[in-house]
């Protein structure tokens, strides 16, 4: 998986680097359809925040965590991430199949 990681007002170092990255390959194990993310990494006076955007299966999903410290910020990102990708997984597949006709005709 493609990771673009850019910084507002933050250096990315490489520590933060293999981090997102060891988390968002975590994820992308699970999704294998998942091709690449853009992450934005973000510090204001109180607190530091994490954007991630991605398509999948011909949707945008984005998840926004914010957390004191940064690695705390990149894991809950990380968890909302996997929990969005698995309700829009489960969204596809509930439309794969028609749905059963009711016949009301009356006898």
């Amino acid at each position: 998986m493609q990771i673009n990681l850019s910084g507002h007002h933050v250096t990315v170092t490489d520590a933060i680097k293999e981090n997102v990255e060891a988390k968002l390959g975590k994820v992308a194990s699970h999704f294998p359809q998942l091709d690449a993310a853009n992450v934005t990494l973000t510090v204001e006076r109180a607190s530091q925040s994490i954007e991630v955007t991605t398509q999948y299966l011909g949707a945008p999903v984005a998840v926004q965590a914010s957390h004191q410290d940064m690695y705390s910020a990149i894991a809950q990102a990380a968890k909302k991430l996997e929990a969005a990708l698995a309700h829009r997984k489960g969204a596809v597949k509930g439309h794969r199949h028609e749905k059963p006709s009711v016949d009301t005709a009356e006898t």
